[in-house]
């Protein structure tokens, strides 16, 4: 059997597996990089670290805690985190499972819908489409986009932390430009928020159905507003590394390989 399990991610898909875990009696630990991830995980059995790690910390983190088993459950967007728990998997050859969240972006055909994969890509199509610009793509990125849409009026909706809502404004958004709100949100809340917004652009990431995904983007073709898809980033994997997108398939994995602690 392994020894200990570690846990990646902030996501509502991560501690939707803890508490299964929990449910089990599976002891785990739970890697999350802000406040916002370990507010998420709030009342979660598991111990919870709080903070960014690059790939040498987290293999001195492994060693330290004597990690045999990894599990990403990291956003999908988080490519810099995925690549650094690859490196630590070859390099400790600790077996990994990685739960891809499915995806709906092949569903989508409209010329309304523009797919693109990065963010100057995304920029430079928003710069041609409209001046008021709706990013519900959060704040990480937040900087990069504002950079690359002078002369525009941003809007972001964002987490409504202390920090994210500083972060807003020291890349001088005012007030009328910074939504903070926890979604995800139904497609008729979405409508209304577009409207009251006076969006002429929205730009989103494909974020499948725990996103939120299909209800951001179903108003945007009820509106007639262009919406731009940032598609996800590709990750290349080998190794001992088992890759799967049900969330019941990674529980049954994990709950099959530890015994209560």
């Amino acid at each position: 059997m392994p020894r200990g399990l570690l846990i990646f991610g902030g996501t509502g898909d991560a501690r939707l597996l803890c508490e299964r875990l929990d449910e089990q009696g599976v002891a785990y630990r739970l890697s999350v990089a802000t406040p916002a991830g370990r507010q998420q995980a709030a009342g979660l059995q598991g111990e919870i670290f709080e903070g960014r790690m690059d790939a040498n910390e987290m293999a001195d983190f492994c060693r330290h805690h004597e990690i045999g088993l990894l599990a990403d459950l990291s956003h999908p967007y988080a490519a810099v985190l995925s690549e650094n728990i690859l490196q630590v998997q070859r390099e400790l050859g600790i077996p990994l499972v990685r739960y891809n969240r499915p995806s709906h972006i092949d569903a989508v055909d409209n010329p309304l819908v523009h797919k693109v994969d990065a963010i100057d890509s995304a920029c430079e199509l928003a710069m041609q489409l409209g001046e008021r610009i709706l990013l519900t793509t959060g704040s990480k990125q937040l900087a990069d986009y504002i950079a690359r849409l002078p002369g525009k009026t941003v809007l972001a909706r964002v987490l409504p932390t202390q920090d994210v809502l500083a972060q807003c404004e020291s890349y001088g958004l005012t007030i009328d430009q910074i939504f903070a709100l926890k979604g995800p949100f139904s497609a008729e809340f979405n409508e209304s928020f577009y409207r009251y917004c006076n969006a002429d652009v929205v730009i989103t990431k494909e974020s499948g159905a725990q996103g939120g995904f299909s209800e951001k983007v179903a108003p945007c073709l009820a509106l007639g507003i262009p919406c731009i898809v940032v598609v996800r980033p590709q990750t290349q994997v080998s190794g001992d590394v088992t890759e799967l997108n049900n969330l019941s398939g990674v529980e049954q994995y994990l709950v099959s390989r530890f015994s209560v602690c």
